[in-house]
């Protein structure tokens, strides 16, 4: 049977808090799901569509700490950071939410259905847009101010100098959000935008805690996660585990890994090769490889990683 969408109106009680105060707030929300809760922090994740592995792993990695900490994750659900971030969160069994700038009862990308599902399950779907609106690209500058009106603070994963992410973060400003921004390689056309707001002021997440330390989350939530790289489900054997220890979300090559573990090199392949099938490796070209984006069990799918056909940053 097919789920009803919701409607929630400015005068309904179940009406978002945090979004009372916006001068443009819409009078009418259209979802599934449930709306984020008031009493629970609430942490935006956004960044680049086309996104790298670093950026991809990190909003997973963020997301799934912070989430598995009972913080709230928003985002667009769209390909690369948003889809990465929603993933993470869906991982550590957290309420995540997704933003269209669309219907939402349309799908957007199409690509992302099993995403956009699994959210209507374990969050919520919302848009401000009536039912059957397509994805337009005025649409998604729009509903980004939603995207930060529903959060306490947004972090920005991956970013470049021109990107629509950057649209959120004046949204943010504007709401009185705090930004964070995950710092990124010099010289990097993808990291150009996060390094350029750390440069004007943004606070700098080097790790889930320096969130937790600043919005002064500790202690108030929660904790239903592990630190990051602990994973007793994946039951790994005693090879295995070191390889994975030594794995990280930046790139490693394979001469050092073994330098590192110290693995003969047939051992050291094998346990790589049973890491990869289990998502607990990714190998991001040859004979390279970086943590895995299943960090929590088995059956954990990663971050879908979606590309934007047409290239453009725009309706972000």
């Amino acid at each position: 049977m097919t789920e009803q969408m919701k409607c929630c109106r400015l005068e309904d009680s179940a009406y978002p808090r945090r979004l009372q105060p916006l001068e443009d707030k819409p009078r009418l929300l259209y979802g599934y799901g449930r709306l984020p809760k008031e009493h629970l922090p609430s942490l935006a994740v956004v960044g680049a569509r086309n996104c790298s592995v670093y950026g991809r792993n990190m909003a997973y990695e963020f997301s799934r700490v912070l989430g598995g900490m009972g913080i709230q994750i928003v985002s667009g659900m769209a390909a690369g950071v948003d889809s990465a971030a929603h993933e993470g969160a869906l991982a550590a069994g957290a309420d995540t939410f997704a933003v269209l700038g669309c219907g939402a009862d349309v799908c957007y990308p199409a690509s992302a259905r099993r995403l956009y599902e699994r959210l209507k399950q374990a969050g919520g779907v919302w848009s401000e847009f009536p039912p059957k609106d397509p994805p337009l690209a005025w649409h998604f500058p729009r509903r980004n101010r939603l995207i930060s009106g529903l959060a306490d603070a947004v972090l920005v994963v991956e970013a470049r100098q021109k990107s629509g992410s950057l649209i959120t973060v004046d949204c943010a400003l504007e709401q009185g959000r705090t930004v964070f921004a995950v710092p990124g390689r010099v010289g990097d056309a993808l990291s150009e935008g996060c390094n350029r707001l750390i440069a004007q002021g943004a606070s700098v997440a080097w790790s889930p805690q320096a969130i937790l330390d600043e919005m002064g989350w500790n202690g108030k939530i929660p904790q239903k996660t592990r630190t990051v790289g602990e994973n007793p489900g994946l039951g790994l054997a005693t090879a295995d585990k070191l390889v994975y220890s030594c794995l990280d979300l930046d790139p490693k090559t394979l001469s050092q890994i073994q330098q590192e573990t110290g693995l003969p090199i047939g051992e050291l392949a094998a346990a790589l090769l049973r890491l990869q099938l289990m998502g607990a490796a990714e190998e991001i070209w040859k004979n390279t490889y970086v943590k895995g984006t299943n960090r929590v069990c088995p059956e954990a799918s990663g971050p879908e990683h979606e590309k934007n056909k047409n290239g453009k940053h725009r309706s972000k």
